[in-house]
Order: structure tokens, then C-alpha cells, then sequence
């Protein structure tokens, strides 16, 4: 029996079936009145809030509005105008740079100058000026004027040698016309022709020897002259020479008082400085002064509607800006005849400058400070004043509400003189009076 092979199919792959897709659950909707509830609540809350802080400010106490009073006094009342400058001194000295003799410009630099603030005794060195340049041009001056002294000596010299040649020659022309004279003596003996040229030979002669003695006239006085001429240059130089000598010793400057120095102001490129060692002046220019400060004064100037209420004596208080504590009595001793106007657009702005002298003294008074002074126009002695601000108008009467148990009572007073802050009471109000402030 013959085997037959038997064919075995191979084995299929097993198909696995596919999961089903997920079903999508979709969630709830909220519904839209949770929505509305919401807003109803905020608004409530809201509502609450405000109604409390009304109710809290209603509750609040309200506070008491609290009362000026014043209380009526007895005493002076003035009525001032303040005159606003600063202070100058009355005594002083100025020292300027000197006005040169000399006719070179030269510049002038301060080689020295006295500290300001520093007080200085009557003849004490306050300031100096570079003279080296000027001594130096004085000394070639000197080189000069012995130059010319030798040139009016040697040329005397020569005038006189030259004045010697022409006498010479004077007393040749002498003894020729001598000579032409003796041979014209003896012309009987000769002839005609001879004696007529002996007459044209005296005849030449003589003009010849009054011609040079004619000649040594006039010599005589231009040499003189010439002599004159130089004399005169060197006057000139001497002259030029001393203006310059007097220079040098006006470049050296002493104190001619006793007081402080004060250092006058200098702009110095863009700023505002004092005049120091190393600056430059001009013949004539300000640059110190030497003040006596026992001696003050308040230079300011006032309205011109206000210049008619002033007087020469009349009293006045002076305050220093830089110092309020200090006071001074003063007195008004200088009142300007002429209005002045401003610059640019204060032009028609006219004052009137015042003077109000200062009556004693302090260290701390030095010129320079703003100052103001309070001019005492009139004053009104032991009498009520109450104050500007108790004050009111009403149907056309002054009124003052003075207290009167828990309260206030409006009174008419009669008002006399008034000053910045207070008025004096003629009638209305005693002393001890309380009244309110407006």
C-alpha cells in the first residue's frame, strides 16, 4: 500500500470583531433664572451698603462752629507808610581807581585789596595797583631826558663853533674893507680907470662887511631858536616824565577815615561778584568804599500819591529783613523834589526817593541790607481800638457784635483814626468789650 500524503491547510488568522464607539453623554444646561438670582443679590447687597453709610453720617454729631473773639483795649493806634530800600551810610569815603595824568592808557589790575568787612584805620593801605609796567616806562623816561639834555649840550657846542667861524669871517671882511679903504686914499694919483675900480673894490667891501654882520644877527637868533626847540623837548619829557611819577604814588591808595570797607559789586562774566585781587579797572571806576557805620541811613522811594504826607522829622521805625528781631528809631531827613520813573513798562510809574536816617547803632547795622521804614504819619494815644476784622457794615453804619451772655448784640460805634489792623473807638465800646471777628 503506497502512503499518500495528506495536505493540511494552514490555519486562519481569527477576525476580532471591533469595539462599539463611545456614546457622548452630553451634560445638563443650567438653567438661566440661577443667573438672574445672582444679580438680584449683588443689587441687595449694594443697597444695603450705602443705605448704612447714609444712616452712620445722619447719626454722626455735627461739630460746633467755633467763634473769633477779640477783646477791646486801650491803647496808641498810628497810621504808617512803609518806605522800602536798603541801607547806604551817611559818612563815607570812596575809593575810586585813579584818573592818570599820563597821556598812554594803561591797564590797572589790583594787585592788593583789603578784605572786605574788615575795619581799617585813617592811613592804612586798602589798595594797590600793578605799577611795574609804569615804573619801567618812567625809567626809560629817564633815558630819554638825559638824551636830550646831551643833544641841547652838544648842539650848543656846535652853535658855538659855527658862531666862531662867522665871526672869523667877519673880521676877514673888516680887513679887506680896511685895505680897499687905503687904496682908495691914494687914488688923486692914479687914474681915472684905477680909481673907479678902487671905488667898486671899497664899495664891494663894505657890503660885504655889513653883510656878514647882518648874517651873524640872524644866526645868532636861529641858534637861539634851535637851542629853544630843544630845550622845549626836553621840558616835555621832564613833563611826561613827573605826570607819570604822580601816577605811580596814586597807584598806592590808604584809608583817608576810620570804617569798614565795603566792596562795591562787579559782574564777572554771568554772575554778580565783588571786586577782588586780579580784576581790572578804569581810570575813575568805583570799586570800595570806606563807611562809618555809626552813621546809617534807609534809602527807599514811595509812591508819588503818597510823597505829599511826608515831612522832613517825622518818626518812623526801621526792621532789617536779615534781621527781624532788631528795631531801630529813625527820622526822616531827606525827601526828593522830583518824581523819577521806572524802566520799559514801569516808565509811567513815578516815586519819589526818601531818606529816613537811623538813630543809633548795631554790628549787625551794615549798608547793603533791605531794609524797610515804617513812617508814623498820625497816632491816636489811650484810646479803645478793636480790630479791622470785628468790623461791618450794615444800612450803611459801622456795627460791632459784642458779647452779651451766650451771645452776640450788634452795637454802632463812631470810628476815629485807623491803622493796618485796628481802629480807634470815639463811642460804642469800652475797654474789656468783646467782640466777634468776621
Amino acid at each position: 500500500m503506497s502512503a499518500v500524503p495528506q495536505v493540511v491547510a494552514p490555519p486562519q488568522p481569527q477576525v476580532v470583531p471591533a469595539p462599539p464607539p463611545p456614546v457622548k453623554i452630553s451634560p445638563p444646561k443650567r438653567s438661566r433664572w440661577w443667573w438672574l438670582i445672582g444679580v438680584l443679590v449683588a443689587g441687595a447687597v449694594v443697597a444695603f451698603a450705602v443705605y448704612r453709610a447714609k444712616t452712620s453720617e445722619a447719626v454722626r454729631p455735627t461739630p460746633a462752629l467755633a467763634v473769633r473773639t477779640a477783646l477791646v483795649q486801650v491803647g496808641n493806634v498810628e497810621r504808617a507808610t512803609r518806605v522800602a530800600g536798603q541801607t547806604t551810610a551817611i559818612d563815607f569815603s570812596t575809593v575810586m581807581a585813579p584818573s592818570l595824568r599820563g597821556p598812554e592808557a594803561r591797564d590797572m589790575i589790583l594787585m592788593y585789596v583789603a578784605p572786605p568787612g574788615s575795619w581799617v584805620k585813617k592811613g592804612t593801605l586798602i589798595a594797590k595797583i600793578d605799577a611795574q609796567a609804569l615804573a619801567d616806562h618812567i625809567d626809560d623816561l629817564g633815558d630819554t631826558i638825559e638824551a636830550a639834555v646831551a643833544d641841547v649840550n652838544k648842539r650848543r657846542a656846535e652853535q658855538a663853533i659855527e658862531l666862531e667861524n662867522l665871526q672869523q669871517t667877519i673880521r676877514v671882511a673888516k680887513s679887506e674893507w680896511d685895505k680897499a679903504k687905503l687904496d682908495y686914499s691914494a687914488a688923486e694919483v692914479r687914474t681915472d680907470v684905477e680909481r673907479q675900480l678902487l671905488k667898486l673894490s671899497l664899495d664891494e667891501a663894505e657890503a660885504k662887511y655889513k653883510e656878514q654882520l647882518n648874517d651873524l644877527g640872524q644866526k645868532k637868533i636861529s641858534q637861539a631858536a634851535e637851542l629853544r626847540v630843544l630845550d622845549l623837548t626836553r621840558e616835555r619829557h621832564v613833563r611826561h616824565r613827573d605826570r607819570h611819577k604822580n601816577d605811580l604814588k596814586a597807584f598806592t591808595i590808604y584809608a583817608a577815615m576810620d570804617g569798614l570797607i565795603v566792596m562795591q559789586p562787579l559782574f564777572r562774566g554771568n554772575e554778580m561778584g565783588q571786586f577782588q585781587e586780579g580784576d581790572r579797572v578804569f581810570p575813575g571806576q568805583l570799586f570800595m568804599k570806606v563807611v562809618n557805620t555809626k552813621f546809617m541811613q534807609v534809602e527807599g522811594t514811595v509812591n508819588q500819591a503818597e510823597s505829599s504826607d511826608f515831612r522832613i522829622g517825622q518818626e518812623a521805625r526801621v526792621h532789617l529783613d536779615a534781621f527781624p528781631n532788631l528795631e531801630f528809631k529813625g527820622k526822616v531827613h531827606s525827601i526828593g523834589a522830583l518824581a523819577v520813573g521806572g524802566w520799559r513798562q514801569n516808565y509811567y510809574i513815578r516815586t519819589v526817593p526818601v531818606r529816613v536816617r537811623i538813630e543809633g547803632n548795631d554790628p549787625k547795622l551794615i549798608p547793603d541790607l533791605s531794609a524797610s521804614a515804617n513812617v508814623l504819619m498820625e497816632h491816636a494815644e489811650n484810646k479803645p481800638a478793636v480790630p479791622l476784622a470785628a468790623l461791618t457794615q450794615e444800612h450803611g453804619k459801622t456795627v460791632v457784635y459784642v458779647k452779651n451772655g451766650e451771645g452776640f448784640e450788634p452795637r454802632e460805634v463812631a470810628l476815629g483814626l485807623k491803622s493796618e489792623t485796628h481802629a480807634a473807638v470815639l463811642s460804642g465800646l469800652n475797654a474789656g468789650d468783646v467782640v466777634r471777628l468776621n
